[in-house]
């Protein structure tokens, strides 16, 4: 082969041969004894179609590369789904079938994460932030199916997300009343509501002297502040051993002198973890669940407490001293914002439950039945007054 691409091909591959993995670099160095051959602007285009196919996203680059696009889903099939703030709507690209499965794998590979018949699942971030899942057959039935989640903004503080619309002017001031104030934080909402999101933006409005110890099993959160230590929990290997979890991350990270310890979102028996570390008298500390509402927190969380043999009388206990304020936030079209907040309080059965203390919208605050309970936890911070009306 003479010409072109598939000069630049072999030359690649050759490399591999002689033991050098296919790198960006490796494609750069082949690509640039190829120049005089090929042309500056040829060989330019040829090294980043090569780049996207042999270490990149391959079929997906082009997607990716959207500003709009916050979600890429790859069914079976090889049909591309995507989200551009409007829900999920078909990209008009596909994946040759016969190339999901070599693309699936070889991002897990680029993850630092295995994906073979005795892992046929992975969850793993990809360089750039982008979170990666994938699952094989026979898990997902008609083919491998991939989901990447692009992270496009690192929230720079509450003022951030005054400016992305995500909290009005009032919504922000309670916020900002919660961080000083060092409440324990759970954040709420839907898949794609913005749960991370928000929770990057309350941790980057914290005092740049402390220091925030983030326990997640994919790394997610980016929070914009200077003194933030990130722990990755990890799957065992085929022979079942070397798995850290989080329970081993929470451990870890006691000894690590945290100001905040954040435990990243929870899904299952992890929950225990959660509410154990945001007991451990690190105030401030926080997380984030899958919930519909503020006051679906006691059951949501007792359903997990649950998966991990937690009593419900323990679930409850540890939530009554673990959270002092519940902020929810919602998907309204594009937009993803903040619904309102929610406080903790407990009942005289022993049980708790969570009350509306201020619910969030463009107009401003409107304070809920737990309210002034709200106001009395964030005492000594600057409060927001509400419209009553």
């Amino acid at each position: 082969m003479t010409g072109g691409r598939p000069a630049l091909e072999d030359g690649v591959a050759r490399s591999i041969r002689a033991g050098l993995g296919p790198s960006a670099d490796t494609i750069a160095r082949v690509a640039a004894e190829q120049a005089a051959v090929l042309g500056a602007d040829a060989h330019r285009a040829t090294a980043e179609a090569l780049t996207a196919r042999l270490v990149g996203l391959g079929p997906l680059a082009g997607v990716v590369a959207d500003d709009r696009v916050t979600d890429v889903l790859v069914n079976g099939d090889g049909r591309v789904w995507v989200d551009r703030g409007h829900g999920v709507e078909e990209a008009g690209t596909r994946v040759p079938t016969e190339d999901l499965r070599p693309l699936a794998v070889r991002l897990a590979g680029v993850a630092g994460r295995r994906l073979d018949d005795a892992q046929p699942w992975v969850d793993g971030v990809l360089p750039g932030g982008i979170r990666l899942h994938a699952v094989l057959p026979p898990l997902a039935e008609d083919g491998p199916h991939l989901s990447l989640r692009v992270a496009r903004r690192r929230p720079g503080g509450v003022d951030a997300l005054v400016r992305s619309g995500a909290v009005s002017e009032a919504g922000a001031g309670l916020l900002r009343a919660v961080v000083a104030a060092r409440l324990g934080v759970l954040v709420t909402g839907g898949t794609g509501a913005g749960k991370t999101t928000l929770l990057g933006g309350l941790l980057a409005q914290c005092p740049p002297t402390e220091r925030i110890v983030v326990v997640e099993d994919v790394r997610e959160l980016d929070p914009d502040h200077p003194h933030v230590v990130r722990l990755q929990g990890r799957a065992p290997n085929v022979e079942g051993v070397g798995g850290v979890s989080l329970s081993d991350l929470v451990r870890q990270a006691l000894r690590m002198r945290p100001d905040r310890l954040v435990v990243g979102e929870v899904r299952g028996a992890e929950v225990r973890e959660l509410l154990a570390a945001l007991n451990t008298g690190h105030d401030g500390g926080a997380g984030t669940l899958h919930a519909n509402g503020p006051e679906e927190v006691p059951a949501r969380l007792e359903a997990l407490g649950a998966l991990a043999g937690m009593p419900r009388v323990a679930v409850h206990a540890q939530l009554a001293g673990a959270v002092g304020v519940v902020v929810h936030v919602v998907r309204d079209g594009p937009s993803r914002r903040v619904g309102g907040l929610g406080v903790p309080v407990t009942r005289p059965d022993g049980l708790v439950e969570v009350r509306t203390a201020a619910v969030d919208s463009p107009a401003g605050v409107r304070p809920g039945r737990g309210w002034a309970t709200l106001q009395d936890r964030l005492s000594g911070s600057p409060g927001v007054d509400g419209d009553r009306s």
